[in-house]
């Protein structure tokens, strides 16, 4: 049987485009509601007067818990364009989402989002679980309550959440490891660098640098990589002092594994005459990753399509609350590798505007 989605596949709009046109409402152009029709048309496609009526009186609420993002950490601007997108294109099914941000070093602001979520009464939530006890209160609560929730980008055991939307953290490790070897294949080592912030609050880092590490391990190669922690990444001086007097102590480096999005960071605190004999990998293809990329100071991005765990996350929930369908526990989104010469090719929140969503 035919389908909106089908419908909205084959006319090259949303699905939110051909509800609207189905039920003759207003927003759509003369020109896209021709195509629409004639797809349908070509389908005998036929509303079912009971199955419209039902949507549309229902309504349902998802709510986001998501950390905010700024000029100097734009990672989760990509999810949340990817909620927006997706709260677009639900809209017309009765679905209504809003937004929470948090600044994820803050546990208080954590909590005072979800205190502000919870008061949107929702039917389901999605969240970025960022830390531990708070994030065991806020689950206690949502329990309580009786409310499904979803993990998005950051995967956590031990709770019920009704799935996980995200990168496989692990295996995402491991090919930044059989990247760097292959880049580098006389005798060598590796260095991961970390920030103290990722290490205790992202377990997505921790897995990515597990799968690295399983590369050399389980391929018998005879390097073990070495690892730098820094206290506080976003100190430049003391940074840029402690990388360089490391690798200047350690000639014997040759590939550098930055396991999150602040790889540019990196890239401005190495000197540049050692930074011409290394290759580096990391995550993500913000602005300032790309441009490292571009420039050649970064050999990889390994992507997480970021915009897309915002996107599917709100899609699966809607599916769920519309036709009772239960989501896979672990859906892993597609690992691109990005080098400079297809970087241009992989992002497109470029495309999406914000100025249309309720955030708190």
């Amino acid at each position: 049987m035919i389908t909106i989605k089908d419908i909205a596949k084959a006319a090259n709009v949303s699905e939110g485009t051909v509800d609207r046109v189905i039920h003759n409402r207003i927003g759509v152009s003369k020109k896209t509601e021709a195509k629409v029709k004639k797809v349908l048309e070509r389908h005998n496609f036929k509303v079912n007067p009971v199955a419209s009526a039902l949507a549309l009186k229902k309504k349902h609420q998802i709510s986001v818990l998501i950390p905010e993002h700024d000029d100097s950490d734009l990672f989760w601007k990509s999810p949340y364009l990817g909620v927006l997108k997706a709260a677009e294109d639900v809209k017309n099914f009765g679905v209504q989402v809003s937004s929470f941000k948090f600044n994820q070093s803050d546990p208080i602001s954590y909590l005072k989002a979800f205190k502000a979520l919870l008061e949107t009464k929702p039917t389901a939530v999605i969240m970025v679980p960022n830390f531990s006890n708070e994030t065991k209160q806020i689950i206690n609560r949502l329990e309580a309550l009786n409310i499904p929730y979803l993990f998005l980008n950051i995967d956590i055991e031990g709770f019920n959440n009704m799935g996980y939307v995200g990168q496989d953290s692990c295996t995402a490790g491991y090919i930044a490891g059989k990247l760097l070897h292959f880049n580098n294949l006389q005798p060598c080592e590796f260095l991961i660098i970390q920030s103290s912030h990722d290490i205790t609050k992202n377990n997505a880092i921790s897995n990515r640098v597990k799968g690295f590490k399983d590369y050399f391990f389980k391929n018998e190669i005879n390097s073990t990589p070495k690892t730098l922690k820094i206290e506080d990444i976003n100190n430049v001086l003391e940074t840029k002092e402690i990388i360089n007097l490391y690798l200047q102590t350690h000639p014997e480096i040759k590939g550098v594994f930055v396991p999150s999005s602040r790889i540019y960071k990196v890239v401005d605190c190495i000197d540049n005459n050692r930074l011409q004999d290394l290759k580096l990998i990391g995550f993500d293809n913000t602005p300032q990753n790309t441009e490292c990329l571009l420039n050649d100071s970064v050999s990889f991005l390994i992507s997480q399509k970021p915009f897309d765990q915002g996107y599917k996350s709100v899609r699966l929930l809607t599916d769920y609350l519309m036709q009772n369908k239960m989501p896979k526990h672990k859906i892993y989104l597609p690992i691109d590798i990005l080098i400079k010469e297809n970087v241009k090719y992989n992002g497109r929140d470029e495309f999406i505007s914000d100025k249309n969503n309720t955030v708190k």
